[in-house]
């Protein structure tokens, strides 16, 4: 029945009848992450990056309904310059389905995509968390939950810097969600290779992360991981300079009544502004690095 709803690319399929690494890649970054045309380049050249590191890469979207595992060069364009496309987590995907109609995949939306076609490696920038203040608006990304209990392994550069990471980190560990530094003892937040928090372990290659999935999901211990790849150092931002333009930002959002899945792309959006496109830059190149460490856990996972 489920493949009613799925449809992959010719790349995909291939790669899955043949056993080949596949690393699912979310759509929101492409939509609501990043402006045309940075978006759409990032996304080809994440792809390539995944592809040369000897994976394959499966970009998902719900597009007229269906979720699609891989992407066209044409329906990357679409997703990056058409206003016309849904942010989508967990409760939308069964609306936007049964309207047929187009979504962006945030981080728990693709989780779910990438467990039903069988895809065990996700690569993003950030995960979402508990917003700043959470204690009175209850504003808990639905991402925290989809690691709770769906088995893909998420690479990212951290938890967004937005976020309340301490918060985000006591929930992680409520919910048994294992956060994994790569190459670091501390969580990277971002556009940023540190946070004042440290990870729960620290694995310094592909083959002990892709170990590490393996075992916990050979004992039955559902559930995703996050494996917390920091930017590279070129790219970093000061961590003082980016939380006084992130504190900025929110205030424009409280001021604004800015609530819900809006918050996240508002303030991304304006710390690419008050940064002068600084921001933008440390975006994309963390969301490579992430690709190439997501490409050989792939690869690690396969064998």
């Amino acid at each position: 029945m489920i493949e009613n709803y799925i449809t992959y690319s010719d790349e995909v399929k291939d790669a899955k009848l043949a056993g080949k690494p596949i690393v699912a890649l979310e759509s929101t970054i492409i939509s609501h992450g990043m402006p045309y045309p940075q978006n759409v380049q990032m996304a080809k050249e994440v792809e390539e990056i995944i592809r040369t590191n000897g994976a394959v890469p499966a970009t998902i979207a719900i597009l007229e309904g269906k979720i699609k595992i891989g992407l066209s060069e044409e329906e990357l364009e679409y997703l990056a310059t058409s206003r016309e496309i849904e942010k989508a987590s967990r409760r939308d995907i069964p609306y936007l389905a049964a309207k047929k109609k187009n979504g962006a995949t945030t981080v728990a939306a693709t989780m779910i995509c990438a467990q039903l076609a069988g895809i065990e490696v996700f690569v993003t920038g950030g995960i979402g968390g508990v917003h700043r203040e959470a204690e009175t608006t209850m504003d808990i990304s639905a991402d925290l939950q989809e690691l709770a209990k769906t088995n893909v392994a998420v690479v990212c550069a951290g938890a967004k810097s937005i976020l309340d990471i301490g918060l985000t980190m006591e929930y992680l560990e409520t919910h048994g969600v294992p956060v994994v530094g790569y190459q670091t003892d501390l969580l990277p937040a971002f556009y940023t290779r540190t946070s004042p928090y440290g990870v729960n372990f620290r694995l310094d290659s592909a083959e002990e992360a892709a170990d590490f999935i393996r075992v916990k999901w050979e004992l039955g211990l559902k559930g995703g991981l996050v494996i917390a790849n920091p930017i590279p150092e070129e790219d970093a931002m000061e961590e003082s300079f980016i939380n006084e333009i992130i504190g900025t930002a929110l205030k424009e959002a409280k001021q604004k009544q800015i609530t819900g899945k809006k918050v996240t792309p508002f303030l991304l959006g304006r710390v690419k502004e008050l940064t002068e496109g600084k921001s933008l830059v440390a975006n994309i190149s963390l969301v490579k690095n992430n690709a190439r460490v997501g490409a050989a856990i792939a690869v690690h996972l396969t064998k």
